[in-house]
């Protein structure tokens, strides 16, 4: 058998015509052409593939801006080694360690309501309990890679599972 080459040039409709009149020219039967075999349809594969890197929350209270506008529903991403690394350096940190969770949540928050250059300063007039929640969250997602909880009810004993990313306090 002969490896037929098809150049840029040429189309397909003439290479299929050369080949038809060398076959013919030999008297052979020309051999049946398998008709091309579909792809198999690939399950999607989302959940194993992807990685969810930007979490949503909503704060406890809220942060309050200097325009008196509240801002409660904010992004947090994943933590890099970077982000982890920078805040000790960081001359306020090395001055009162406390500093170090303001420094690295406003690293890794990427927005607060309208707010998308969230600083130090913005976490710095937070509320404590914001603070509080936030660096739980944060907790949550770089470790656990998820914003749920497994709680058990005080009165029936029930075991079920709660979404710490929004949601009002006690609900």
């Amino acid at each position: 058998m002969r490896r037929r080459t098809v150049s840029p040039g040429s189309g397909l409709e003439e290479t299929l015509d050369n080949l038809a009149a060398t076959t013919a020219g030999r008297q052979e039967a020309p051999a049946p052409v398998p008709a091309p075999v579909p792809a198999p349809a690939r399950a999607p594969q989302r959940d194993r593939d992807s990685l969810q890197t930007e979490f949503a929350f909503e704060l406890p209270r809220g942060y309050v801006d200097d325009e008196g506008q509240l801002h409660r529903h904010g992004t947090m991403r994943l933590a890099t080694a970077r982000d982890e690394l920078r805040p000790q350096i960081d001359l306020r940190v090395k001055e009162n360690p406390a500093y170090l969770s303001v420094v690295l949540l406003s690293q890794v928050i990427t927005q607060l309501g309208t707010v998308t250059d969230v600083h130090a300063g913005i976490v710095e007039r937070m509320y404590a309990t914001d603070v509080a929640f936030l660096q739980d969250f944060y907790r949550r997602i770089n470790s656990e890679g998820h914003t749920h909880a497994a709680v058990t009810c005080p009165l029936c004993h029930g075991s079920f599972e709660v979404d710490l990313s929004g949601g009002r306090l006690g609900e």
